[in-house]
């Protein structure tokens, strides 16, 4: 089957998923929604009868994806699968509790350390997200701060930080993308050059990262009503979730030690130095020349050798076979209600392909636009873009290719290309970051303990403050160029 032309209907999925999950707050509902319009949108537009069946259409593709297994397998039932073990060695625990005392004495260095450990697990929206809410979120519960600031946090130290630190699969992708677009990307060396030259022109991830920083010592003016109430809430009743809420799962407070283990802060310490060393080492390894390209980024195994050393810590400590295996499900199950919202996002994101979302809105822009206004035109595109899709990648694959040679043809400018370059980053990031279909999203929530939904509409105000100060410095970049 052919892919549907473009139309006015290719966002309708899209907008009834985001409408539905803003105002029913039940997501999963939401995402099936905009599946099944989805399925009658295709149908409209090709006159297939088979698109209609929205199981072999949209939700097989998505679900048999290598980016479905890769998160499903390795990420979530991974990770699940050590935070199940350290539920019986308590190492995590442990860990939080002598971190605590040297770090966190209260609410705003609670929330400090959920920064700093995003800046550390700089890896990537989706790792990030996992590995610091995991870590932070016994001490930010010691300490009672609420879901709704601690998943900001976490939230907004992922992907802005994936952004400004180019130590991660980023950099890599997007020169795929671009090379040979513009004579200025000739090679993927010039490639790689560009994107780090750019950062500095990344604004919005720049501002949501010190915003983040200034929530976290309580240095920020204003924080927008719903996440002020969640404030106010935590700190008078001392409760984490509006009463109303509906965390995606409820990660436990206290573990289940197995009877008479000892924790200890090595079994939570080694599989993270694992994990992030076999993630960034051969990328550096790479960049010197050492070894090639594919081999340059090793998350997936990073994982699994994690997850692994976990296991074996956990034996040689003394935790018996079947503790550990029974530890290893639990934390599988926990992740079972994330995998199944991320299988509809996903499908969502194959429906957003077929009907051509992405390529309907790319053709709103016009050639012949004045040169000052592309990277607000470019940033507000992204924004729209991957808000209604829930992807950054996908994002990144349907607007770059465009978005380079016209910049370039409007003016080849160096300094104006990477300012065009800042906008696509800048937007498209901040629609990942706050998009309720997008999987940082929902992962952020869910290894927060958070209501989706309560995340989601509290950071909003944060994030279309820093997103409007991005817009108006990248505008005055470009009237300085000119």
């Amino acid at each position: 089957m052919d892919l549907a032309p473009c139309s006015f209907l290719s966002v309708l999925p899209s907008f009834i998923t985001i409408i539905l999950a803003f105002y029913t707050r039940q997501v999963l509902l939401a995402l099936f929604a905009g599946i099944l319009t989805g399925g009658i949108v295709l149908f409209l537009q090709t006159g297939d009868w088979a698109t209609l069946n929205i199981i072999r259409t949209f939700i097989v593709p998505a679900l048999s994806s290598q980016s479905y297994a890769i998160i499903t397998l390795i990420y979530l039932w991974c990770v699940g699968g050590i935070l199940g073990i350290w539920a019986k060695t308590g190492n995590a625990e442990y860990f939080a509790q002598q971190l605590g005392k040297k770090i966190a004495k209260g609410r705003r260095s609670a929330l400090f350390l959920a920064w700093l450990l995003g800046v550390i697990f700089h890896q990537g929206g989706t790792i990030s997200t996992i590995l610091t809410g995991t870590t932070v979120k016994p001490v930010a519960d010691h300490y009672k701060v609420s879901h709704e600031e601690l998943s900001y946090v976490v939230d907004s130290t992922g992907s802005p930080i994936a952004g400004l630190i180019p130590f991660n699969p980023w950099p890599l992708y997007i020169s795929g993308l671009i090379i040979g677009t513009t004579p200025l990307f000739e090679t993927l060396t010039d490639c790689y050059k560009y994107y780090i030259a750019s950062i500095v022109f990344n604004f919005y991830c720049i501002i949501a990262v010190t915003f983040t920083l200034l929530f976290s010592l309580d240095l920020m003016p204003w924080v927008g009503t719903k996440m002020q109430q969640a404030i106010n809430r935590s700190k008078k009743y001392k409760l984490l979730d509006d009463p109303k809420s509906q965390p995606l799962v409820c990660l436990q407070a206290t573990p289940d030690c197995h009877e008479g283990f000892q924790p200890n802060i090595l079994g939570f310490i080694i599989p993270i130095i694992i994990l992030l060393s076999i993630s960034i080492i051969p990328f550096f390894a790479w960049q010197l020349g050492w070894i090639a390209q594919e081999y340059a980024v090793m998350t997936n195994e990073a994982f699994l050798l994690a997850t692994v050393a976990a296991c074996l810590i956990a034996y040689g400590q003394g935790l018996p076979l079947q503790a550990i295996m029974e530890g290893f499900i639990a934390g599988c199950q926990e992740m079972t209600a994330g995998a199944i919202i991320l299988g509809l996002a996903m499908t969502l994101a194959e429906v957003a392909q077929k009907v051509h979302t992405a390529d309907y809105l790319i053709t709103l822009i016009s050639p012949n636009i004045p040169i000052v206004l592309l990277p607000v035109i470019l940033t507000v595109l992204c924004m729209i873009v991957t808000f209604s899709t829930g992807t950054s990648f996908g994002t990144f694959a349907v607007v770059l290719p465009v978005a380079m040679p016209l910049a370039y043809c409007l003016n080849p400018a160096p300094t104006f290309t990477k300012i065009c370059f800042g906008a696509v980053m800048g937007g498209t990031i901040f629609g990942d970051q706050c998009s309720p279909i997008s999987d940082t999203t929902i992962l952020s929530s869910l290894f927060s303990g958070c209501d989706l939904m309560d995340h989601v509409k509290s950071q909003l105000p944060l994030s279309l403050l820093a997103i409007f100060l991005s817009i108006v410095l990248s505008s005055l970049c470009t009237l300085f160029l000119l």
